[in-house]
């Protein structure tokens, strides 16, 4: 296929960008906690979209506003900028300049992985590959993409395996991981995602489970059928009480099936209420994040 061909030509040559990416030594402390917090760009998603913050200076507003030193994109913020070597030199610099490490890009608005027309299904593949160069470019481990589809739960998934099979086998020649969030409809099934990762047998392509996505199936059973897969959580936020715990989901009890799970990585922060400003929910999450932490 011509367009693998040239995307692993321009991944070669876009390769080159990572010396400027913030190596893992630099962020090494002399004992890490057991996870690290990063901020999800959909944080402040109200912000971007008004033009009061840009993707560029994310990276900088996550170190010296919230004191966050690891970020993860979203692509629609940048969506024209995947094959911009410029702008995405200038986006590493303003990281590795902050001593923030660029964690991983959240792709959407690329076509469904599942999608029962074989046509979108491949075009919709063939579009995650310019984000697989993105990421390698930036130094990121991972895009996170989306189980999405229409048909039964096995067709979908027949389909989604298909497609993670052939962006798992790519990521794997970029050093990047292709890993699925539970993100509505038959992905937020913890027990359909897990069997579907699992038929791929990629170390490539995992998890990111996020711990609010749950809506018809049990969340801390969600949480426990994808953990084994988990190259990533996402911390989902709305609302706190007066002593600062979350008021839908048990933290504690969803850290310690983190924890169990022998997971060592980051737990993004994305904060989706509407009682608290982003700002202030932001800061919420990390307090609720830091206070958890040492204590499980």
């Amino acid at each position: 296929m011509n367009s693998r061909r040239d995307f692993l030509k321009n991944l070669a040559l876009a390769s080159a960008g990572m010396v400027l990416a913030p190596s893992l030594e630099s962020f090494a402390a002399a004992k890490k906690d057991w996870f690290d917090i990063s901020l999800a760009e959909w944080s402040l998603h109200k912000t971007l979209f008004k033009g009061d913050l840009n993707n560029l200076d994310f990276p900088v507003v996550a170190a010296k506003k919230y004191g966050i030193y690891g970020v993860e994109y979203v692509n629609q913020f940048f969506k024209d900028k995947a094959n911009d070597n410029n702008y995405l030199t200038e986006l590493n610099m303003r990281a590795k300049d902050n001593g923030v490490r660029n964690v991983l890009i959240m792709i959407d608005g690329e076509g469904n992985l599942g999608d029962e027309d074989e046509t979108k299904r491949k075009q919709a593949v063939q579009n995650h590959y310019k984000w697989i160069s993105a990421a390698n470019f930036l130094g990121c481990h991972a895009i996170r993409v989306n189980a999405a589809g229409k048909g039964t739960p096995d067709e979908v998934s027949k389909r989604v395996v298909e497609s993670l099979t052939t962006l798992s086998d790519i990521g794997k020649k970029a050093g990047i991981s292709i890993i699925v969030e539970n993100h509505g409809g038959i992905s937020s099934h913890g027990d359909w995602l897990a069997k579907t990762l699992k038929a791929v047998g990629s170390k490539y392509c995992g998890s990111l489970p996020d711990l609010g996505n749950f809506y018809e199936y049990d969340r801390y059973q969600g949480v426990t059928d994808l953990m084994p897969y988990a190259h990533g959580v996402s911390a989902k936020t709305h609302d706190f009480d007066a002593n600062g715990n979350e008021t839908q989901i048990d933290y504690e009890r969803m850290l310690k099936i983190v924890k169990k799970a022998k997971f060592k990585g980051y737990v993004g922060i994305e904060y989706e209420g509407t009682k608290l400003s982003e700002e202030e929910g932001i800061f919420a999450t990390k307090k609720l994040l830091e206070r958890l932490r040492p204590l499980i």
